[in-house]
This record gives structure tokens, sequence and C-alpha cells, in this order.
């Protein structure tokens, strides 16, 4: 039988398409090939939210090409996602040998264009256009695809973006938010549960979205609270995580919801990109630093060990030395346990990519440092915090740099190493913490297999 290998650039939302794909083609009977030079079919799914990821693709697809015609041997060359879907025909005019460009609409598409493809019914495919009830065709998982045994799986609930942030390309290659049912959901996690899933992580492009305009509020609380309080009655889910949403999607019912639905993970993503007013102003944020920081405050008084994790993109055009120190200054105010961190790479039709005063790299690479060192060392103390507590930790399967001992995470999202048995992947155990590395903890195994804590 043929063999498939895809390669993934980007999100959890790309991660995600690529094992529905994946799920597809194994339906019809592919295989997953464990590399690139034993594969009849290869396709990457791209990423168009930074520069760098489009050209890593566009770098590797040559490379892809050479080896094929090198082998002499029939193989499928595919791109799909955000770059195909923003690029389209005209990938293939960069690369000519290139077999498939998919778009953000057709991931469901994929496994009927590669058997055309194969069979030689097709020489080349370019579909791209926007399709009805596309948000509910990510349906297929692939549990086990990876290690002997699926604990977590993402479920993607909706997909397009409303927001047009001035940096942002993510509107077009997406789309226009659409949702998908709540019991149509319901139903994917009933799956998943009954497959022996443990914990779920909701996936959007601004995950707190949800529903709007679909579904109406009941009793003060949005659609996507009561998504989540859908989920939590599925039997066999433990834990439920979401990504990603917007500072502005979090009202004071999804903030009550982390003290009141117990299998809401205490752990929340808030990007918030920077600590100046005026520069979030220029992004289209929609919010202030001081409204930020408010919700900071809110969800840590809900719940005081909540691990927050924001977003930060360092040399914004126009940004001022001033407007770097507020981000700084947030940065030590809000004490997040983790950031992502990333320097400004303008997209092509977006407004910021006009705006004056575009920064050169020497400066965006200074205070991306800069704001690394300083969140490294926030993030130190505050992973140094949770040495000698007992933490509950959902044991996910064995850790990647050894596998002879275990990993899980924590409620608030922590990552944990420790020895154990791989009978105790899928348990939720109390672990000792006993040492703090660089965003990650190391722990000693409790008896109990479900106790207090984090």
């Amino acid at each position: 039988m043929p063999s498939v290998y895809i390669k993934t650039y980007g999100c959890q939302m790309n991660l995600r398409d690529s094992e529905a794909v994946a799920a597809q083609l194994a339906a019809r009977g592919y295989t997953l090939a464990a590399s690139e030079e034993t594969a009849d079919v290869i396709l990457l799914n791209t990423c168009s939210v930074r520069d760098f990821a489009e050209r890593k693709a566009l770098n590797r697809m040559k490379l892809l090409n050479r080896m094929r015609r090198q082998s002499g041997r029939k193989v499928v060359l595919g791109f799909m996602g955000c770059m195909a879907q923003s690029q389209g025909q005209s990938l293939l005019e960069r690369l000519p040998d290139v077999d498939l460009v998919l778009g953000t609409q057709k991931f469901h598409r994929a496994a009927e264009y590669v058997d055309e493809l194969l069979a030689g019914c097709r020489q080349k495919v370019v579909d791209v256009e926007a399709e009805e009830q596309s948000e509910a065709k990510i349906r297929e998982h692939l549990l086990g695809g990876v290690g002997p045994r699926a604990v977590t799986a993402y479920v993607s609930i909706m997909q397009g973006c409303n927001q047009r942030c001035s940096f942002c390309i993510v509107p077009d290659t997406r789309g226009r938010e659409r949702s998908r049912t709540i019991a149509d959901i319901v139903n994917e996690c009933r799956e998943l549960a009954s497959q022996g899933v443990k914990e779920v992580t909701l996936l959007g492009q601004i995950v707190t979205s949800y529903g709007r305009g679909m579904i109406r509020k009941v009793n003060g609380r949005s659609p996507f609270v009561q998504l989540l309080e859908a989920v939590a009655e599925v039997d066999g889910i433990e834990r439920i995580r979401f990504t990603a949403p917007h500072p502005k999607g979090y009202g004071d019912d999804l903030v009550e919801a982390y003290g009141r639905l117990s299998k809401l993970c205490r752990s929340a993503h808030v990007p918030v990109q920077s600590g100046s007013n005026r520069v979030l102003k220029l992004m289209r944020r929609g919010y202030t630093r001081e409204r930020f920081l408010e919700l900071v405050g809110k969800l840590r008084s809900v719940q005081p060990n909540m691990g927050i994790v924001t977003d930060l993109i360092v040399g914004f055009p126009g940004e001022t030395e001033a407007d770097f120190e507020q981000t700084l200054e947030l940065v030590k105010e809000a004490q997040f346990d983790q950031a992502y961190i990333f320097k400004y790479s303008p997209r092509r039709d977006t407004p910021a990519a006009s705006m004056p005063d575009q920064l050169p790299e020497e400066i965006k690479e200074e205070r991306h440092q800069r704001l690394l060192g300083l969140m490294n060392e926030i993030g130190r103390r505050r992973y140094e915090q949770y040495v000698g507590r007992i933490e509950s930790v959902l044991v996910e399967g064995p850790s990647r740099r050894n596998p002879e001992r275990l990993m899980g995470r924590t409620s608030s999202n922590k990552i944990v190493v420790f020895e154990g048995s791989p009978r105790h992947v899928g348990q939720l155990l109390d672990v000792k913490i006993v040492r703090a590395g660089t965003f990650t903890l190391y722990g000693d195994a409790a008896i109990h297999n479900l106790g207090a804590g984090d």
C-alpha cells in the first residue's frame, strides 16, 4: 500500500488538520511513512503567520523536488494549509514540480485528490476555494499514531477569524468565523473518550469567539462557556483545555467557569502581544494594558495557582524604546508562567506591513533577547515554587528526551518528568516535585492515583 508523510509547520490547529488528513488516508489503506525518503506521498502543511515559516516550507519543498528527481520514484508532493491558501496557483509557478495545492477549507478533500494523483487521473490539483460547512469536516483522529496510547486529543470547534489585527494574515488564509454545533462537538468528545482519551483541547483561531452570531447567550453565559459546560458532562473526559483565545473573549462568565467547572484546567493562554497602549492600538487589539492586567488579576483571584501563558511581539513598526520598556514592565507585573516571544514579521497585504518606521532586524533581535532573558528569569522563579509540592499529573507517555521516564502535565500545564511504569499512561498520579528545570518539573510519583494539588 502507498505510504504518506506529513510535515506540519505552525500551531496546534495545523497539527490537528494534519492528523485529520492522515486519518483520512489511513482509512483508505495508506500507511504512515517513517521518513520522507520512504514515502509515496509527502504533504507539507504550511503556516503563513511569519515569513520564516513560509521560507522554511518553500526551501523544504525544493529539496524534496531534488530528492524525487534523483530517486526516479513516483512521489506525490503537495502543499496544504495557510501558505497554500494565500498563494494558490502561484506556488505552481514558482515550483512547477508540485502536484497538489490544498487550501484551508479543503483538508477533507486531501485523500480523494491524492488517490487521483497517484492513479494518474489528474496531473495537478489546486483547490483553494471556500466551501460551506468545512468547519464541521475536521473530525477524524489518528489515536495512537505517535506513541503507544493517545491520552490527549485536539478538537477543532471552529474555523476562521474576524478580528483583523493589523499584523495578521490569518483572516485572509482561514476566512471568517464559522462554528460547529455544540452537539457535534460533544459527540466527537464522546467518541474520543470511548477510545481512552482523558483530556481534550478545544481549538479555534479565536476560540473564545465560538458560536458568536449563531448561538444565543443563556443565563448570561456565552456560547463558548455553554460548550465548556457540555463537554464537562462527557463521561471519561477528565480535563478540558482550549486555545487560542483573545483577551476580549475572557468575559466574567468564562472567568467564573474556572472556579465552577472542575474539569476545566487551571491554565489560561492570554496573548497580550505588547505592553504599550500606543502599540496595542496600532495592532488593533481592542484592549489596553490596564484591562489586560485586570483580567490577569481576576483569573488568579478565581484560581491562585492559575498557569498563565502569553504571546508577545517585539519590533512592531514604530515601537520605541519607551514602548518596549512598557512591555518589560507588564511582563514583570503579570508574572507569566511562560511566554511565546516573536520578532515582528511583515505579512503581505496586512496594514502593518505598510506602516512607517519599520524596525531593523538588529533592534528586533536585541529586544527579543532582552525580553526572553526576563521571561526566563520569571519562569525559573515561578517553576521553583513548585518544588516540594505534590501535583496531580495526567500521564501522557514516555519522556521525549528519555523514553525510560514518563511525562505528563499538571492542570496548570506544567510538564513533569518522573520515573514510572508504562501502565501508568492515562492515569492521574500524584507526583512530588523534587526539582525545577527550564520550564520543566521533575518529580517522584506518590502512592496515590489521584489527589490534591495543581
